[in-house]
């Protein structure tokens, strides 16, 4: 947040300001790197005593998804670390059998740790060591962002809800809507895999962003459309209908047939374009871009 509001400043007119977010995230990032790194990951949080919370020393809540995955969307981990910090989670949290992503393990049970209203639900349960389909989506962002796309990309078929009700003996597992995003999804038997508070979740909003604007790398900026996909490797291409006001544009992607590291190739009705930012007009007419993309 300072990052951005450094930005915003400047675009504003106050320096002053500006340096001053900046210098405040530059001390805020060096105390996270000092205090904060357990030696596998970064911790959760302190409590009143000093003791650490989400740390390897801990005997529930050893690793919380949060903080890695933020590690990487602020872009203020240290990569080597957040790297780390990211294989971790794949390790410890993802729960691909299961299909569902922890928020944490182990969930908080017989230790004295007393974290707030979390512990009030049983082990498993929502923010208690379950998947927190929130958490779940930016641990799916961070991967993609980190370049890890086939990564990133199987990880949202896990989230992904109608993937838990294809079969009889999953809908008997899953127990709610296969159509819309569950808040949570429980991680302990005998309850392992079950959908939990369904349409009232924030979570929705965020799996859209994660699908359209990370993995599908569609962005709005002003009356520009910057596209920065981020394809598995053994797509072919893809297509999106980006309606702008009364004007659709239909965007197809294609990733070259190469590991090419060049700039990816934009045109626009035919015509080539000089960056990834697609211009946008509410002329009322249909428009097709095409979009060519190196896949490392």
């Amino acid at each position: 947040m300072l990052t951005q509001f450094a930005g915003l400043a400047r675009a504003r007119n106050d320096p002053t300001f500006a340096d001053r977010c900046d210098t405040q995230a530059r001390q805020l990032q060096a105390n996270i790197e000092l205090h904060g790194w357990d030696g596998g990951w970064y911790r959760r949080a302190y409590f009143d005593s000093g003791e650490p919370l989400g740390s390897a020393s801990n005997p529930e809540c050893q690793i919380d998804s949060l903080p890695q995955s933020w590690s990487v969307i602020s872009g203020a981990g240290t990569p080597a670390r957040a790297r780390q910090a990211m294989n971790a989670v794949d390790q410890h949290l993802v729960r691909r059998p299961a299909g569902l992503i922890q928020l944490f393990e182990p969930p908080f049970d017989q230790s004295p740790l007393n974290p707030g209203y979390i512990k009030g639900y049983i082990p498993g349960v929502r923010e208690n060591g379950g998947q927190y389909t929130h958490a779940a989506i930016w641990t799916t962002m961070a991967f993609a962002l980190m370049g890890e796309n086939d990564r990133a990309w199987k990880l949202f078929a896990l989230l992904n809800p109608i993937h838990h009700g294809g079969t009889p003996k999953q809908i008997a597992t899953y127990k709610v809507e296969p159509y819309v995003v569950a808040a949570d999804v429980y991680a302990v038997p005998p309850h392992t895999g079950r959908g939990g508070w369904t349409w009232y979740t924030g979570a929705a909003g965020w799996m859209y962003r994660l699908l359209i604007e990370t993995l599908l790398g569609a962005h709005l900026e002003g009356d520009h459309l910057c596209l920065q996909p981020r394809l598995p490797k053994d797509w072919k291409s893809c297509k999106i209908h980006y309606r702008y006001h009364q004007t659709v544009y239909h965007i197809t992607i294609i990733p070259l047939a190469t590991d090419s590291t060049g700039e990816n190739q934009l045109s626009l009705d035919g015509k080539p374009l000089g960056s990834e930012r697609l211009p946008l007009a509410d002329d009322r007419r249909e428009h097709f871009v095409e979009l060519k993309v190196g896949v490392r």
